[in-house]
């Protein structure tokens, strides 16, 4: 009766690992993708923006040669070409795209590279083509928001993508937004020597973050030579630069180029939604525990449906939703989802904040340790950053967990299957961490939570 059991609608992280797995579950399956596979993610966010940001960790590193005992290296010499950069970023990611592709041809998955748009709520027009399916999926992402304030015709503004593709090292740039993707973006050309300074409407930078933690980062971002306008709305960008209002009082940004780093919203027009019944809330498609929507044969994972705008989101949302296809009861759980922020020392949580937790469960225990205090990060010349985790002090349960250490971001996955698995924090104390290891931070802060701390005071 239908051309497929299940058609995928993009083939971004979300998108092409539900294919695979619709796949390997005996289903005859399509994914209709329009441009790269890999999405947004592996072609125009995380991947390229971490090739870029590992340049600035090298390019660090090597300025700081000899305080590790290594002679020889004129650091005014030092300089990043950002053409070679640029093709580099180009050999990540086509090695990447490309592996994607072959994973999906060695899983049976077939793959129309086309725009497809909804005729019905079964059937998909691509290429002038129609093409059906039982299930359907939508993996559409999401793009950068726009900024609703007049915009000069001769004022260079870009977005992420804009970024990304820079060929050249602005002498001085405005960045609007002060959340994860501004300030990655900011520590990234401040750290290449440009001048930097961002603008942000809420009270504080990375308003997501626990604040204990962001406002370490913020201040480490301002002796990085970071300018911060915070609590500032902006009004106007023209060719001079920025203008907002702050405390009442306008004022501007001279910069001849501004990153609009606003947000992202999720990609809904152009597809033919309106020919399905699926419902949009606010933006965004509506979907229950097991992703489906109000139709139920569509689901629809990923930024689309506005839940957690990350890549390991959607490709979980993606097997979830595959499940219930195949009749399984598996529900997505959003409660220990990592969050990454890929600046040096790098910032990664999951679970609650301490603000949170407190409105939510009263009392706490507050486990802290200072990377100060961990030897190989003195081995490796880091004594900036801390964990931080949040218990419940009823039972001692995990809720969140809070870092801005190096390797952070490598380690976040560990505590957050402990918050998965409902550990409490006497358990997790009794797990044996590998010595020397930056690790060896989160054991300490268990300790310390629990009024047993070793290695701190």
């Amino acid at each position: 009766m239908f051309d497929y059991d299940v058609l995928v609608l993009g083939g971004g992280p979300g998108g092409y690992v539900a294919a695979i797995r619709a796949a390997q579950r005996g289903l005859r399956t399509c994914l209709v993708e329009k441009e790269e596979l890999g999405g947004v993610c592996l072609n125009r966010g995380c991947i390229p923006t971490k090739t870029l940001l590992k340049t600035a960790e090298v390019y660090h590193t090597v300025q700081q040669a000899a305080d590790f005992a290594v002679l020889g290296v004129a650091r005014d010499a030092l300089q990043v070409d950002m053409a070679k950069l640029q093709q580099r970023k180009k050999r990540v990611v086509k090695k990447l795209t490309g592996g994607v592709k072959l994973l999906l041809k060695n899983n049976g998955v077939s793959v129309l590279a086309g725009e497809g748009v909804f005729q019905d709520a079964h059937t998909l027009m691509v290429n002038g083509a129609p093409v059906s399916a039982a299930e359907i999926i939508i993996a559409t992402g999401s793009a950068p928001a726009s900024l609703p304030v007049p915009i000069a015709a001769d004022a260079q503004v870009i977005d992420s993508d804009g970024a990304l593709a820079l060929s050249e090292l602005p002498p001085r740039i405005a960045i609007v937004g002060g959340g994860v993707i501004g300030v990655e973006f900011a520590y990234l050309l401040r750290q290449l020597g440009s001048e930097v300074e961002i603008i942000e409407f809420l009270p504080r930078i990375l308003s997501m973050v626990d604040a204990e933690i962001a406002e370490q980062a913020a201040a480490a971002l301002q002796k990085a030579g970071i300018r911060l306008h915070t609590g500032a709305r902006v009004t106007e960008i023209d060719a001079a630069g920025v203008v907002f209002i702050q405390d009442g009082e306008t004022q501007r940004v001279d910069a001849p180029l501004t990153l609009v780093a606003t947000g992202r919203k999720p990609c809904l027009d152009g597809y033919g939604l309106e020919h399905t019944g699926v419902a949009t809330e606010r933006g965004a498609i509506v979907t229950d525990s097991r992703l489906r929507t109000n139709i139920p044969h569509i689901h629809a994972i990923g930024d689309v449906n506005g839940k957690s705008m990350l890549a390991h989101t959607a490709s979980m949302e993606g097997l979830v939703a595959v499940a219930d296809i195949c009749g399984e009861p598996r529900e997505m759980s959003y409660a220990a989802i990592p969050s990454c922020i890929y600046i040096q020392p790098e910032i990664a949580a999951c679970g609650m904040t301490e603000e949170e937790a407190r409105q939510h469960y009263g009392d706490l225990l507050v486990g802290r340790f200072p990377l100060a205090a961990n030897g190989k990060a003195t081995v490796e010349g880091v004594n900036e950053g801390m964990i931080k985790l949040i218990i419940r002090a009823a039972d001692h349960v995990i809720v969140g967990a809070h870092l801005r250490s190096i390797h952070a971001t490598d380690m976040i996955g560990g505590i957050a299957a402990l918050i998965e698995a409902g550990m409490t924090a006497e358990q997790a104390a009794e797990t044996v961490f590998p010595h020397p290891t930056v690790s060896e931070i989160i054991p300490e802060a268990f300790h310390a939570a629990l009024g047993k701390a070793i290695h701190s005071a």
